[in-house]
């Protein structure tokens, strides 16, 4: 990014109805667009929170509103750690949501928000473009921890799980492992274990976790794959740097840490118009920290490997670190 462009930005963002004005311009915008490609954010997403099937009319009146199936509740109470306290960098707000992701309106639209943002990943004309393009960006990062691991992990843990799109991924590519899916917000991951008991009930249980990236409770040196897809742009440095540790303790010797997210040397950024790259910093605290981390000083300090950085799109990078053995 360019650091003159960044500031003046930073500088504009920290006028609050400014920021506000961006959030909303930025949220609204990738809805419209989604429709567009025939991903119906809106209906999706609504429909989901009211375990309604997607072709079941609803109330247009409740277009805007944040209606929820009163089951979700008991899902929340049986997932949610109730002692967890939350890190203060989490309670922000987060991709235009005031709650973060801490609520069912962000919890519901994070898989229709994924297609619409990686549909543009690769051009028009691409087989991977448009409503592939999520699909597609993280079967490229899965190709990369197969060609680099020398032999298929058996234990792995998913840090960011989220709603279980890469958790899921992970145990479609390693069918055999034992997958587990961490995540701080237990609206994200009642909303896994629902997609997991309506979907998927053919593949081996993944076991939710309602914890920190960084203070996850799991035993030391107990599996062979770490991964964390498309988190560590929504991390200040320092808990980006608490979450390497923590994969460190996590591996066994001889087992990796992987990574997948935005490249900060893609041309994609140091190109991008200040209007967009301000709607994007409007959504994304703390990119500047994320952008100029340096990661591979940041592995080295725990132990791991000097990592292998790899492009796997126009604009997101894989990296993979190993414990020594």
């Amino acid at each position: 990014m360019n650091a003159v462009a960044s500031s003046v930005i930073n500088g504009l963002l920290s006028v609050k109805p400014l920021a506000k004005f961006a959030k909303n311009r930025a949220r609204t915008m990738m809805m419209d667009r989604a429709e567009t490609l025939g991903i119906y954010w809106r209906d999706e997403a609504r429909a989901l929170r009211m375990r309604a099937a997607a072709s079941t009319p609803l109330d247009l009146r409740q277009a805007e509103g944040c209606e929820v199936n009163a089951i979700w509740e008991a899902d929340l109470k049986q997932i949610e750690n109730p002692d967890l306290v939350y890190p203060r960098y989490y309670t922000t707000s987060f991709h235009a949501y005031d709650e973060g992701n801490l609520g069912w309106l962000p919890a519901s639209e994070v898989d229709v928000a994924a297609r619409a943002v990686h549909a543009r990943i690769w051009p028009e004309g691409d087989d991977r473009a448009g409503v592939n393009g999520d699909a597609s960006l993280r079967a490229s990062y899965h190709q990369v921890i197969a060609q680099t691991l020398p032999v298929a992990p058996e234990t792995i843990v998913d840090l960011g799980a989220g709603v279980g799109r890469s958790t899921f991924t992970l145990q479609d590519t390693f069918v055999n492992a034992q997958v587990t899916g961490v995540d701080l917000s237990p609206y994200f991951l009642a909303i896994a274990q629902y997609t997991q008991s309506q979907e998927r009930q053919d593949t081996p249980p993944i076991q939710w976790i309602h914890a920190a990236a960084e203070h996850t409770g799991l035993p030391a040196n107990s599996v062979d794959l770490v991964s964390a897809c498309l988190m560590f742009h929504e991390l200040p440095t320092s808990a980006a740097r608490e979450i390497i540790a923590e994969a460190y303790r996590l591996v066994r010797p001889g087992g990796h840490f992987a990574i997948m997210d935005m490249n900060p040397q893609s041309e994609v950024y140091r190109k991008m118009p200040p209007y967009v790259l301000t709607l994007l910093k409007s959504t994304e605290p703390y990119l500047d920290q994320y952008f100029a981390l340096d990661i591979s000083e940041a592995f080295e300090s725990v132990g791991f490997t000097t990592p292998t950085i790899t492009q796997n799109t126009p604009r997101h990078r894989s990296i993979i670190g190993k414990k020594k053995a």
